[in-house]
């Protein structure tokens, strides 16, 4: 928790932000039909389709299957992630726009104002989408294409994720149409010098490893360690966006192994080793369509301290940080339908 003087600097930051009169909302009517369900077959469900192409040609395929499904494996490691190009990336688009219906995404910007004044200073922002929950693709309201965002934001937002994606054939690609990055320090600190925006969630897979099927009224973020990306935002002076999705959770069934030996995994390679399912029971398919609601809260700002970054500013910030998700999640539980969960930071 953050301490009292923490407290009060977010009294500073956040005033206005429970008046729900400069809240900018857009609500897209939700249609989970053939389109849609395709586009985010497309765009989600390739961890499965790798998976069952992989048993196929290993249990049933013949020398002839097998050298065709390994030569085009192959070629999808070895052509650039973002072939074909711009075509490539209007099909990223288009599985976005279509992703958009299927869940009805509706986002609520509480002070849009603040944004733009950010955009004019030409600032990047930091966007800390919570929680993570079994697979983050809420975060896709970040997505240039949709245009969820005032100015600058709503063009140069990219959405970072585990770099293993980047590795897998084929999802490397599709990730790539879609605006994804890296989530890897090189790469978001780059993006923070050349002005450019990112949306990731510091809570990583480790809330994976937290979920508790036994629970399901806790929402559980694990956030007090994580204090990586508020270094990253003082040593570039960029705002942090505190941001909560709404409705994550039920997307999919899941069973996984638990301990201390899988969380060491999880944490070496970025992924749980799972089982889970989704829409029609689907093992490896892709999410129930959830109505996704994802609530942005105001920036809160940070000094450039350079190379001069000090422990103490770190824990400051990050102090803040906490206790503006607590008031953002607190703000809108309600409307949300999660009036009765208790929010738990870890």
């Amino acid at each position: 928790m953050a301490d009292a003087n923490n407290k009060s600097l977010l009294q500073k930051s956040s005033s206005g932000s429970s008046d729900s009169s400069k809240w900018k909302i857009q609500d897209t009517p939700q249609d989970s039909g053939l389109l849609p369900t395709i586009a985010v077959s497309l765009w989600l469900g390739w961890s499965g389709f790798v998976l069952w192409i992989i048993l196929y040609a290993i249990f049933i395929a013949d020398n002839y299957q097998r050298m065709v499904i390994f030569g085009l494996f192959t070629l999808s490691l070895v052509l650039p992630a973002d072939f074909p190009g711009v075509l490539g990336h209007r099909f990223g688009d288009w599985m976005m726009f279509q992703a958009e219906k299927y869940f009805g995404l509706k986002t609520v910007i509480e002070d849009e104002d603040d944004l733009i004044r950010h955009a004019k200073q030409n600032k990047a922002l930091i966007y800390a989408f919570n929680p993570h929950d079994m697979l983050p693709y809420a975060v896709f309201a970040f997505n240039p294409t949709l245009r969820r965002l005032p100015g600058k934001y709503g063009e140069d937002v990219c959405c970072l994720m585990t770099s293993a994606i980047f590795s897998i054939p084929f999802m490397r690609q599709v990730y790539t149409w879609v605006k994804g990055c890296p989530v890897d320090k090189r790469t978001f600190l780059a993006r923070l010098h050349r002005g450019e925006s990112s949306a990731f969630t510091p809570g990583g897979v480790q809330e994976v490893l937290m979920l508790n099927p036994e629970k399901p009224s806790d929402v559980i973020l694990y956030l007090q360690k994580r204090k990586g990306f508020i270094k990253l935002a003082l040593l570039t002076g960029s705002p942090v966006v505190p941001v909560f999705g709404f409705n994550l959770d039920g997307s999919y069934g899941y069973w996984f192994p638990r301990g201390p030996f899988m969380a060491k995994m999880s944490r070496l390679f970025g992924i749980v080793p799972l089982v889970f399912w989704g829409r029609w029971f689907i093992p490896f398919g892709i999410p129930n369509p959830k109505k996704i609601h994802v609530v942005i809260g105001p920036a809160i700002d940070v000094p450039k301290e350079g190379d001069n970054v000090t422990q103490e500013s770190i824990d400051k910030y990050h102090g803040i940080f906490i206790v503006e998700v607590e008031a953002l999640y607190e703000r809108h539980k309600h409307e949300a339908g999660y009036g009765e969960r208790q929010l738990r930071i870890i």
